[in-house]
């Protein structure tokens, strides 16, 4: 910022009376006019205007009014500030008879929107390319009517992160930069409908299906009109909040933790437990004191969860794949499970994402692999359906309703004469990405098969441009899997963002097009290669699987993945696409798998972190790739490495090769996010979220937030790392140095994940997952959320998964 220097306008109109013309007036009101409109011109309503810049003040100098006790005009001189923070201009006035009114009102540069507030007139800095100049007029009119005014200037520079970083910490509270707060706002077990009682969090509660879920992770922000159940998606003070309940904190959702008396589930536990997961579709306001809340009694609040209907669309509908005891004609489902990450269409619906799922099933390999055929029991042992008891046990309930098969239904083995007998396919209708309506709380949940089946971890789309065809791109969340993408057979139609049936447009965006699979080459290349039937190796004749038909590469993309030879990565999770270059981010989490032997250049790194005694990649890294001609349609991409997960203290030269420090070290990238186009955090440098799930870091701090704003694809170079003797070539980005901050520290025990704003970018919503994951009722080891306030809650108080709320204090941007 300029410092502020005082600038004295004066007015000389020469000789008064050069023409003795009355022209119809009279001499007095001649003289009249003409001494009030010296008065006013030379300063006889003296303005004083100044901006305040992230509070900082630029202001005009005091003026010697000894000198003349006349009217004169002064004004601050220019001052800068850059993208996305606020600037106050405030004018006074003094020396006359009184004013009647006063305004700003801008006269040049990029228009911004004027709020005349308590302490003056404030302004977010607009998004620029390079520094641009903003000239304001502070106009004021006194008792007698007469108008003067005076300018004043502001150099806008493009954004960069405007916050401190925050130290490392293993605190129970969510740890933010001075000059932000952190407000919690909806926690597991809050109601969602005006009969549901208060939260007792001791383990009794019930009535989960109106009450938020466990474990929220990826969530998004649907604008609602200032009343009723409109859509509006310039909102920011009034929206639906849809987030995921990926899993659950088992023990603490029951007095004493679980039971498993006999082997055999209590069928309220386990109803618990399930109606914990799925997601919220959550009513949430902002007061005009600026707090915000969650409505408990909103219209469209919805839970959907592992036993709501659901539907299928795409090319799986009515396979055989499909059908089940319940679902005899492949069509119908119920519910959806294990929700991690998430996507969204810009006809305004949300895209949940079927990760973890395969645990949930009872399928011991032991005696049910005798009952099926080669083929199935490749399938299946490819998708990891292979437990001896399955997540919870909740296939070993017996229900009071011997009809009832909502817990059956989780067991996976071969028990009657054909499929429509049992459940044996019941883990096919998992694992797919999912279409809500936020909108319309009657509406049916659709899963998109075409969009293939794995751990999906994200479908995040591509930037759309009209007559193109959008792209989704998605990761599967495992070790050594695979990162896709999917293009609709559709090209975008501007029209379609504001259709009234919204799953309509999804069924002509979602239900037919082209899967893909990535394949990065050593060169900085890459590739997408096709998952269509009767191509290449998909089909019948493939060896290692038969594929049957179309609708079997999709349901099983990972073997098609594998017959394509799609490469192996460290964990692809979270996709996030650049809002202004189009660039794909995706997180690779970690791999114990990897080794100094079966690196790559996309993987390029197997190492030793003590106190760990394996070489792996345990820290992960963020790779990103640009379409060729950065078209959604594009068949080959470029790619490199953003960062590299790493303590600060690891070898520079092959393990923490991004040059961290102490401000941006980070492990485990997980969550991943670009501010919103909407706002100056997702405009001409975008700001990029990071978060992440971490265990090789621990010992040292808790789960954390990151920001971001990188450079391209290529801004770095080639580098050789050397894995335990073994050299391997990888591309590197630029290291972000700067350009890369911790924002949030997270309670113990606990992930961050799941990240949005409101369009304005003013106010941020983030999930804490599972504080105090690892204790239990006679141990707690979190008190997080009753912590935020002061950093201690009662012994006895249980940790509950929360979204939380996070402003900057002077209503700026969040992050710049």
């Amino acid at each position: 910022m300029t410092d502020s220097t005082s600038i004295t306008i004066g007015y000389d109109d020469g000789d008064i009376d050069t023409n003795g013309s009355t022209g119809g007036n009279s001499l007095n009101a001649l003289i009249d006019r003409r001494y009030s409109r010296r008065a006013a011109l030379l300063g006889g309503t003296k303005a004083a205007a100044f901006a305040v810049f992230g509070g900082a003040v630029l202001a005009a100098c005091g003026e010697d009014e000894s000198k003349d006790a006349g009217p004169t005009i002064t004004a601050g001189s220019s001052g800068e500030t850059s993208s996305g923070r606020v600037v106050t201009l405030t004018g006074s006035t003094s020396n006359t008879a009184g004013t009647a009114q006063s305004a700003f009102s801008q006269v040049s540069g990029p228009p911004v929107a004027l709020t005349q507030g308590a302490t003056g007139t404030t302004f977010i800095a607009p998004s620029v390319a390079a520094a641009t100049m903003l000239v304001f007029r502070y106009t004021a009119t006194d008792s007698k009517g007469l108008t003067f005014s005076t300018d004043t200037s502001v150099s806008i520079t493009p954004a960069t992160l405007g916050f401190a970083a925050v130290s490392k910490n293993k605190l129970d509270v969510v740890t933010v930069p001075a000059g932000y707060t952190v407000s919690v706002l909806y926690r597991l077990g809050d109601p969602i409908d005006a009969a549901t009682p208060a939260y007792k969090n001791d383990g009794t509660d019930t009535s989960y299906a109106t009450r938020a879920g466990d474990h929220g992770d990826a969530l998004h922000w649907f604008g609602l009109a200032a009343a009723g159940s409109t859509r509006d998606d310039t909102s920011s003070t009034r929206g639906l909040l849809v987030m995921n309940h990926e899993n659950i904190n088992q023990p603490y959702l029951h007095v004493g933790g679980a039971t498993n008396a006999g082997g055999v589930r209590p069928e309220a536990e386990a109803l618990k437990e399930m109606e914990c997961h799925g997601l919220s579709v959550v009513e949430v306001t902002r007061s005009s004191a600026g707090a915000w809340s969650y409505v408990q009694a909103g219209a469209l609040n919805r839970r959907i969860t592992p036993l709501t209907p659901t539907v299928f669309n795409g090319p799986v509908k009515g396979s055989n794949l499909l059908k089940t005891a319940f679902s005899p004609t492949g069509v119908a489902g119920r519910g959806t499970i294990n929700n991690c990450a998430n996507g969204y269409t810009p006809w305004a619906t949300n895209l949940t994402c079927e990760e973890n799922w395969a645990g949930y099933f009872r399928r011991p390999t032991a005696t049910d692999n005798a009952l099926r055929t080669p083929r199935e029991v490749v399938a299946l042992t490819r998708f990891g359906v292979t437990s001896a008891s399955g997540n919870y046990g909740w296939s070993t309930v017996v229900p009071a309703d011997s009809t009832n098969t909502l817990y059956r239904r989780w067991d996976a083995r071969v028990s009657g004469a054909t499929a429509t007998d049992d459940f044996r396919n019941e883990s096919y209708q998992f694992g797919w990405v999912v279409e809500i309506d936020p909108y319309d709380k009657a509406s049916v949940p659709r899963k998109r098969t075409a969009l293939g089946r794995f751990n999906h971890e994200g479908c995040w789309p591509s930037n759309f441009v009209v007559g193109r065809k959008p792209a989704w791109y998605m990761g599967d969340d495992a070790q050594n899997e695979y990162l896709y993408k999917f293009v609709s057979a559709t090209p975008w139609a501007e029209a379609d963002a504001t259709a009234a049936d919204r799953l309509s447009i999804g069924d002509k965006y979602l239900d037919n097009g082209t899967l893909y699979v990535a394949k990065f080459n050593a060169d900085g290349s890459g590739s997408w290669s096709p998952l269509t039937f009767g191509s290449g190796p998909l089909t019948a004749g493939n060896v290692t699987y038969a594929f049957a038909d179309q609708a079997d590469v999709l349901a099983n993309a990972r073997l098609a993945g594998d017959a394509l030879g799609a490469t192996k990565m460290d964990r692809p999770e979270w996709t996030a696409v650049n809002p202004v270059s189009g660039e794909v981010y995706l997180t690779l989490t970690n791999n114990s798998s990897r080794t100094a032997a079966n690196t790559d250049a996309a993987n390029p790194r197997a190492y030793l972190d003590p106190p760990s005694t394996s070489v792996s990649n345990r820290n992960g890294h963020i790779i990103r790739l640009r379409e060729t001609g950065d078209t959604s349609e594009a068949l080959a991409f470029a790619w490199d490495i953003y960062a590299f997960g790493a303590g600060s203290d690891l070898d520079p030269t092959n393990i923490n090769l991004s040059g961290l420090d102490a401000t941006n070290d980070f492990s485990s990238p997980d969550g991943l996010w670009f501010g919103r186009s909407s706002n100056a955090s997702g405009k001409v440098t975008p700001v990029l979220w990071i978060q992440t799930d971490d265990s090789a870091y621990t010992d040292v701090t808790n789960c954390m937030m990151l920001a971001a704003m990188p450079g391209p694809v290529n801004d770095g170079g080639v580098k050789t790392v050397t894995n335990a003797g073994r050299t391997q070539a990888t591309r590197v980005g630029k290291a972000p140095g700067t350009t890369l901050r911790r924002f949030l520290v997270g309670p113990i025990e606990a992930e961050i994940t799941g990240v949005d704003s409101t369009p304005d970018g003013k106010t941020l919503f983030v999930n804490i997952q599972h504080p105090g994951e690892n204790g239990n009722p006679s141990n707690i080891t979190s008190h997080w959320p009753d912590t935020q306030a002061t950093g201690t809650a009662a012994a006895t108080i249980r940790p509950r998964s929360a979204t939380v709320v996070i402003t900057k204090n002077d209503g700026g941007v969040v992050a710049l």
